[in-house]
């Protein structure tokens, strides 16, 4: 019956634990949505398609053993190029996007996804399909453009990089499968993570946070799993681990890199057990937390030398999510800059502030190697800093060099000519505006105040 067709099936199983289980995290995720979405090997077999996916013209396909060309493309034989191929011939791509513009693909392809088995090998691939589009969105011969939604929770961006991220986030909020998060200093790990908790079913319980790079060994033992009274000394009451905190919720280990050998095997034995053990205890706790891990390093380089568990990096990055840089994402620097002085006017009890054009060239043009939080900062400097009701380039001088290259003398410099103005503007407010008393309370000439008034543009 065609109705039962709509229940995927594998063309071949899976041997290997990992992609086993990052198989049946995305059977859960994928199951109810409206979305389409496949996973293929490959050969292009389908190993799983959604019930959207196999929605059209289901009946053709009686055991679900087809080639993704002849299932979603209507051919015969295989497509030209595929981009998903990239992914098999380049294992450090993280994900391929297909043209909006243009023919595309034959299949709809929107995004593909590696999925890595336990030895480190691409054996098959995500598939998210684009939205079909309807003729009826077109009047007098128009093209009616659908605006991307470039925000999800606190989460800014309307870049092609981050719309994967965006995308692959509500993918898999409500998978129980943990997830890594990799991305550089600065990029947001935790804002995605509270962002995949939020967007759960796990939302109303509790999202705990652990900085493991922060805590020695003992204590960090101690602060996920618990201890029970006198298992060591100054334990003097039994204490709950935050992984029981979490139960129900989810637990973002960040850091996760900068744990000890030791301490990994103990939370590999959680992840596969699902239960923890407290210190000094004898008896085992079952617990409910999903794991969501995060670091700025290359696992994949620290377990090649040894310095991490390979067993315990594929049971953390059952579903892997790599973060881009701000300066791969220029285009969302005018949302994140409109966002952050919005919420640095209204956290200082200032007007809201406008934005000259100068001022979003200036940030554009700019590396900011402290990614987002890097530009979040200076942007709330400048508005404590600054009066009037702009923000020009002035007013940010200072902020984001042009360059990623820090040197000691340029830091200096910065930090003098930022620290000069904001007393110049003290003295200001001070005399009342009154430039001749301000240029006594500061001790120097009037010439030489004006001066500085015109260069760093205070009115």
């Amino acid at each position: 019956m065609a109705g039962s067709q709509k229940q995927a099936t594998s063309v071949s199983s899976y041997a290997d634990p990992i992609l086993t289980a990052r198989l049946e995290a995305i059977k859960q995720l994928a199951g109810g949505l409206s979305d389409r979405v496949a996973v293929l090997d490959r050969d292009f077999n389908v190993i799983y398609a959604n019930e959207s996916a196999w929605s059209e013209d289901a009946s053709r396909w009686s055991d679900h053993s087809a080639k993704c060309y002849e299932a979603f493309a209507h051919r015969n034989d295989p497509c030209g190029t595929c981009p998903a191929t990239k992914l098999y011939e380049s294992p450090e791509v993280q994900s391929v996007a297909c043209s909006i513009g243009g023919d595309g693909t034959a299949c709809g392809m929107h995004q593909a996804f590696p999925l890595v088995s336990s030895s480190g090998e691409v054996e098959s691939v995500l598939v998210l399909f684009k939205v079909p589009t309807k003729p009826a969105m077109q009047t007098s011969g128009e093209r009616v453009d659908v605006k991307y939604e470039s925000k999800l929770g606190e989460l800014i961006g309307s870049s092609a990089p981050m719309r994967e991220v965006l995308d692959m986030i509500r993918l898999v909020a409500d998978s129980s499968a943990t997830v890594l998060i990799q991305g550089e200093s600065g990029t947001g790990k935790e804002l995605v993570a509270k962002t995949i908790h939020r967007t759960s079913y796990r939302r109303d319980k509790p999202f705990v946070v652990v900085d493991c790079g922060s805590l020695p060994e003992t204590l960090l033992e101690s602060e996920l799993f618990g201890h029970v009274k006198g298992s060591f000394t100054g334990a003097h009451a039994t204490k709950r681990g935050l992984f029981e905190e979490a139960d129900g919720g989810t637990i973002f280990l960040d850091e996760i890199a900068d744990t000890t050998p030791i301490f990994q095997a103990k939370l590999l034995r959680v992840l596969q057990e699902g239960e923890i053990k407290p210190v000094g205890g004898t008896q085992p706790i079952k617990i409910d937390a999903r794991v969501i891990s995060a670091t700025n390093k290359d696992l994949v380089e620290l377990v090649k030398t040894k310095a991490f568990r390979q067993d315990l990096y594929y049971r953390l990055a059952v579903l892997p999510l790599s973060l881009p840089p701000l300066r791969d994402r220029q285009e969302d620097i005018l949302l994140l800059v409109q966002h952050f002085v919005a919420a640095s006017c209204k956290r200082h009890r200032q007007p809201l502030r406008t934005i000259s054009p100068e001022v979003v060239q200036t940030m554009t043009e700019t590396s900011w190697p402290g990614n987002v939080r890097e530009l979040q900062h200076y942007i709330e400097r400048a508005v404590v800093t600054t009066t009037g009701p702009a923000l020009s380039c002035a007013d940010l001088v200072t902020a984001g060099p042009k360059s990623a290259e820090h040197d000691l003398r340029s830091v200096s410099r910065g930090a003098v000519t930022q620290a000069e103005r904001m007393r110049i503007v003290q003295a200001l407010q001070q005399t009342g505006g009154n430039r001749a008393k301000a240029s006594k309370l500061l001790k120097v000439s009037r010439a030489s105040l004006y001066n500085k008034i015109r260069d760093y543009c205070i009115e």
